[in-house]
């Protein structure tokens, strides 16, 4: 029996197979939709993928927001694939960006509260202006030693 275990110990046959589960993410897509059937087509559709633990549709603002393990790309398809034209959520809130008002970022067509996301709009980090405004700011803890 020790010769046999011994044996079997070296062979034993093990799974190099590694589950790739897909990480908890959300997904925003913006779809025009302008009925309840179109809220429904599109709700059913995102639903019936694989890993989706919630759906959000905002009707008004044209966007629908899927929480789960799934991947972007595979939930913008199954959208599109109801008929529907649908791109990926393309906009930032208003407030997160320095300059709203940059070429390209200012959209008519975005809801209240949203600009487009372009490069434009953001400061590039440790400019001078960025600096100072940092160094002399009541979140500054250091602030009056500087003064």
């Amino acid at each position: 029996m020790g010769v046999i275990d011994h044996i079997s110990d070296m062979f034993e046959v093990t799974s190099t197979r590694k589950s790739k589960r897909k990480p908890m993410q959300t997904v925003e897509i913006k779809v025009k939709m302008d009925c309840d059937g179109c809220e429904r087509r599109v709700t059913n559709a995102v639903s019936s993928i694989k890993g989706v633990k919630s759906v959000e549709v905002s009707r008004k603002q044209s966007r629908v927001t899927v929480s789960g393990y799934v991947e972007p790309n595979k939930v913008l398809k199954k959208v599109q694939n109801t008929g529907k034209k649908a791109e990926l959520w393309p906009y930032v809130e208003y407030n997160l960006v320095s300059y709203p008002y940059a070429a390209g970022a200012y959209d008519k067509k975005a809801p209240s509260g949203y600009v487009r996301d372009v490069p434009q709009a953001f400061q590039t980090p440790n400019t001078p202006t960025e600096r100072l405004t940092s160094m002399f700011s009541d979140e500054n803890p250091n602030a009056c030693e500087i003064m």
